[in-house]
């Protein structure tokens, strides 16, 4: 369990760190990869990438169950994948991180004054239309783990139908052996 809550521990770490850079050093819109990455500094009062502005306490109701149910799933029943704690680690470490910022930040834009906020600022503008929103290392790492945890579902889900199949392959053989077996012969 160690690991886990270190991973988690990290994740928060990165993002916290990561915002109070950006709040310090950031001038509002900075290209790191003209084009395709720049650094846009936005005061996001709604959930996911700038969705449903201003429910700030839907959020945070949802975010506290989903991080306690995560964490005591991670804790309780652990499963035996690194793969999947790793992901589950991911995730609620992103979410502790966007949950300080709920909870701490407020907004110093004038649309934003007063109100908690999530600091985001990584902005892929490559493709305007097909990807709008800006977003935080948090969000990347519920999205990276969410991503993980759902590979990891269907392969395991994949494997476990493989499983079954050759069992009742298996099960199948052994009763048609044991009926020829079981058969007298006729001359």
């Amino acid at each position: 369990m160690t690991v886990w809550i270190i991973i988690i521990l990290s994740v928060v770490a990165m993002d916290q760190a990561s915002k109070w850079l950006v709040m310090l050093f950031l001038d509002r819109g900075e290209p790191l990869i003209p084009g395709v990455l720049r650094f846009t500094y936005v005061e996001n009062t709604g959930a996911a990438f700038g969705s449903f502005g201003d429910q700030r306490w839907v959020f945070m109701i949802v975010s506290i169950i989903g991080i306690i149910a995560l964490f005591v799933y991670l804790w309780k029943f652990r499963p035996d994948s690194k793969w999947a704690c790793t992901a589950l680690s991911m995730i609620i470490g992103g979410g502790i991180g966007n949950m300080i910022d709920r909870t701490c930040y407020n907004g110093s834009l004038a649309t934003t004054i007063g109100k908690k906020v999530v600091i985001d600022f990584i902005d892929f503008c490559a493709f305007p239309e097909i990807w709008p929103w800006v977003f935080n290392i948090a969000d990347s790492f519920v999205c990276v783990g969410a991503g993980i945890l759902i590979v990891w579902c269907v392969y395991t889900i994949v494997q476990e139908s493989k499983e079954l199949k050759r069992a009742k392959a298996a099960s199948a053989n052994a009763d048609v052996s044991s009926e020829q077996e079981d058969s007298p012969d006729k001359e």
